[in-house]
């Protein structure tokens, strides 16, 4: 039986960060599942198009991936999500794995980083493993991407689970919002702010949106609201314990496949 685990994140134009993040959590999977193939796909059309006109580099689709891995002859095909929470993007891969279930003998969509609770749990404590040692009067606020999907309060909740911390996780496109924690951060008598991606990869948002000296930027709103910034460009898949948050919901996936006893 040839069987196949097919790798879907949103992607990335940043090659830096695809090489330190995505491509790490690929051959992280290959190396813990060796019996399977491991196979790319993204759910950002525009990355798509942009890799291709601008590198002449091709990266499938699910759908894509998943009419070659048919036409390959595989039987039984493992999706890893590679997403932090069950919003949109998602459910890109589930509406499109939806027109496969007839064409393989087993095709199961494993779930993003953010599903259960001891997830939660996870990813703080790989928050903690990442995270510059604080002092005094230092915090930590995390950059998430947001939705305008329902599943943004897994940001909140995240949020709410770090409130006896100098953690503070703020999301681009939702709430929790950069004023809010501005305000919670003068309350606290916060001096210095340490940013970081809470997403996948340290891509366009990262760079631009948090770090860069624009006047819209985290960086920028916050050092104009008298607190003192340090960026820190690593995206989440760098770090091991998310990567390993990954291979533990793929070992979940294979045994709904293959249920012992």
């Amino acid at each position: 039986m040839k069987k196949a685990i097919l790798v879907v994140s949103f992607g990335t134009s940043y090659p830096e960060t695809r090489a330190k993040t995505i491509e790490a959590c690929e051959k992280r999977v290959a190396k813990e599942f060796p019996d399977y193939t491991v196979f790319r796909a993204f759910t950002s059309n525009k990355i798509i198009k942009k890799l291709k006109t601008r590198d002449n580099m091709d990266v499938d689709t699910p759908s894509q991936a998943l009419n070659k891995l048919k036409e390959l002859g595989y039987n039984e095909v493992i999706i890893q999500s590679l997403h932090i929470i069950s919003g949109g993007e998602f459910e890109k891969i589930t509406a499109q794995v939806e027109k496969f279930q007839s064409a393989f003998d087993s095709i199961i969509i494993s779930q993003p980083l953010l599903d259960s609770k001891e997830d939660y749990e996870k990813a703080i404590k790989a928050i903690r493993y990442q995270m510059p040692k604080l002092t005094e009067n230092e915090a930590l606020i995390l950059m998430g991407h947001g939705s305008k999907h329902h599943a943004f309060s897994a940001y909140a909740c995240l949020d709410h689970m770090l409130l006896n911390e100098p953690i503070y996780l703020c999301a681009v496109e939702s709430y929790p919002g950069l004023d809010q924690v501005i305000q919670r951060l003068h309350k606290a008598g916060i001096k210095k702010a340490h940013l970081m991606p809470f997403m996948l990869v340290a891509g366009d948002h990262a760079t631009n949106d948090m770090a860069s000296d624009e006047e819209d930027s985290w960086k920028s709103t916050l050092e104009q609201a008298g607190i003192e910034t340090e960026c820190h460009l690593q995206g989440l898949g760098e770090n091991p314990l998310i990567q390993a948050q990954f291979i533990d919901h793929i070992h979940t996936a294979i045994e709904r496949v293959n249920p012992r006893g």
